[in-house]
């Protein structure tokens, strides 16, 4: 009898024993789960009591130095990769040719001109890296500036006195640096023999040991007339007139001297170049050549390009060549079979100047003409009273062509007849460090 009390209390307990098992699970498993909600809660609480008293997010303080380490992390990385960047240069850059940057202009820049990129030489400073972006704000309220020859009218954002500053070795070393690294990469199979057709656009002046080559449109009048003071040949550049400048003959080229005058005025003169924007400066040299009037531009050009490009011209355009349009120019230019040949108004400039075999001292820029011409001059040990005129003596009315004007020229033409033109003067782009003028440039 009390065997089977036994047994029947010992069953008994084996079926509580087997069923225990699913209520332990269930009251286990909601256990964790208000466990887990509990501290998701209170995680959340510290978070927004840290976050609103101004603490970074992190309970404890190796949480703090983890974050501040993350943050320090990237950060580092940031700015290695700007540094790295800047002293790699854009030859350096990924981009294939055709490809590089439309670089972000200045916020402070008045203008919509393009700029000077970023060289980022290995020693230039951060400070000069931005004082290579030349173009200074421009009035354009002022006219008394040149459209065709003359340099831009003087900016107010920088001083003359400031120029020697401005213009450091380094800063100048960059832009020759530069255009060294191109022509290495994109000339480097010519001919390294200097002739007299290469130094035929380049003027002497003995006295003060400067060699200048001149590049229409980008203040190139100016530079002859302050040559000839130099020289002696006149008291002042506003007293020498414009045909006295360019057919008067009085200033030497170098290819007139001996090969033997060639090679020491070569290796011991400053030599100096001024650059311009390249459609910039074709425009410039469209408009003076074809929409004013010049009998031999219009004779010598303008009748074998409305022959050849114009449907149905009149008997009186094809008798005058005047009235050239700019997309007759245009297909002009691009045309490799030309009625006419080229002109020195819109050749390449490394075609007129050849800067992959003359190494020339001082890359200046037109559109910082003042503080740089000033600076060249001193730097040649020229009188302080001498400095490059800003005038204008050929149609003085017309208003200086800008980057807005050039981008509403290049409106009447197609985007395949831009990129072309672009293509046409790509190597001054890149030897000069200018930025494309357009965004749908590849």
């Amino acid at each position: 009898m009390l065997w089977m009390k036994w047994k029947i209390v010992v069953d008994s307990l084996r079926g509580r024993r087997r069923r225990m098992p699913c209520s332990l699970w269930f009251l286990l498993l909601l256990a964790a789960g208000g466990l887990v909600l509990f501290i998701h809660q209170r995680d959340l609480s510290e978070m927004v009591q840290q976050q609103g008293s101004g603490v970074k997010l992190g309970s404890t303080p190796r949480q703090s130095r983890e974050t501040l380490s993350t943050q320090d992390r990237e950060r580092g990385k940031s700015d290695n990769y700007l540094d790295h960047q800047a002293s790699e240069g854009i030859l350096s850059s990924p981009i294939p040719p055709m490809q590089f940057p439309h670089f972000e202009e200045s916020k402070q820049m008045a203008t919509t001109g393009s700029r000077e990129q970023d060289i980022g030489s290995l020693h230039v400073s951060k400070r000069q890296r931005k004082l290579l972006k030349t173009s200074p704000p421009i009035n354009h309220t002022n006219n008394n500036v040149s459209s065709s020859s003359s340099s831009p009218s003087p900016s107010s954002s920088v001083s003359s006195s400031s120029a020697l500053h401005l213009f450091s070795p380094n800063i100048l070393e960059a832009r020759r640096q530069l255009m060294k690294e191109i022509c290495a990469k994109y000339k480097s199979s010519i001919s390294r023999t200097i002739t007299r057709h290469h130094v035929k656009h380049l003027y002497v002046e003995d006295k003060y040991k400067l060699l200048y080559c001149q590049v229409p449109k980008a203040g190139c009048s100016n530079w002859k007339r302050t040559l000839m003071v130099l020289a002696g040949q006149a008291p002042n550049a506003q007293s020498i007139k414009h045909d006295t400048v360019h057919y008067g003959h009085h200033l030497k080229t170098l290819d007139s001297f001996d090969r033997q005058g060639i090679m020491h005025r070569l290796e011991t003169y400053t030599k100096v170049m001024f650059v311009r924007e390249p459609l910039e400066r074709m425009v410039s040299a469209y408009r003076d050549k074809f929409e004013n009037p010049n009998n031999y531009y219009h004779s010598l050009f303008g009748k074998p390009i409305i022959s050849k490009y114009r449907v149905n011209p009149s008997w009186a355009a094809l008798k005058t060549g005047s009235g050239v349009t700019f997309k007759e120019f245009v297909q002009y230019l691009l045309d490799v079979h030309r009625p006419v040949g080229m002109d020195i108004h819109w050749e390449q400039v490394n075609q007129l100047c050849n800067p992959c075999l003359i190494d020339y001292d001082f890359i200046g820029k037109f559109e910082n003409m003042e503080e740089e011409s000033n600076f060249v001059l001193r730097l040649t040990g020229a009188p302080p009273n001498i400095t490059l005129p800003s005038f204008k003596d050929r149609n003085p009315t017309d208003t200086r062509t800008s980057m807005q004007i050039t981008q509403k020229y290049f409106s009447q033409v197609s985007m395949l007849e831009r990129q072309r033109v672009y293509d046409f003067y790509y190597m001054d782009y890149l030897m000069f460090n200018y930025s494309k003028p357009f965004k749908d440039l590849y």
